[in-house]
């Protein structure tokens, strides 16, 4: 992959593999630390996107520091023709902060998965039980974390070190 950047490209992509200002611009940000503008990074961000290489932006909410003390995967089975409806409906219930959709097997047919934020484990309870009314969905199963496990992000590139 690395012989199809260039090196801004490459620079760009070791900018943005940790942690994300939190800022309200976080982008400008990032490109002001580069030497360019934000528009240009975004332009960047794009084409990269365009062509494939970078598939998916991803964050990680670590729920005790902001201020949940329970969660849980809740594991939905939902029929593949309503599955984008589905979908945009659970995801924009404010307890929601991860929303995808995955292939079921033989062994484990869900094939939708919200995580559930909550104050403790009732509060995830009653909110997955409006949102299965709410979405008229009636199989699935509540995954509750019991301890948070050491989330790391994939680091493509370090720092590149020439000019931008």
């Amino acid at each position: 992959m690395s012989e199809l950047l260039t090196d801004t490209e490459k620079q760009v992509i070791a900018s943005i593999q940790g942690d994300m200002p939190i800022v309200e611009r976080p982008y400008e940000q990032i490109a002001s630390r580069l030497g360019m503008s934000e528009a240009r990074l975004l332009e960047i961000l794009r084409d990269l996107v365009d062509r494939g290489i970078i598939r998916r932006f991803g964050a990680t909410l670590r729920h005790q520091k902001s201020g949940f003390r329970a969660n849980a995967m809740v594991a939905w089975q939902v029929d593949e023709t309503r599955i984008d409806a589905v979908g945009k409906l659970m995801a924009s219930f404010q307890a929601v902060s991860h929303c995808y959709r995955r292939d079921p097997t033989d062994e484990w047919p869900y094939n939708l998965y919200t995580m559930v934020h909550g104050q403790d484990e009732a509060d995830c309870r009653q909110t997955a039980e409006k949102m299965a009314r709410d979405a008229a969905v009636d199989r699935y199963e509540l995954l509750f974390s019991r301890r948070e496990l050491k989330k790391t992000s994939m680091q493509y590139f370090r720092e590149v070190k020439s000019e931008v």
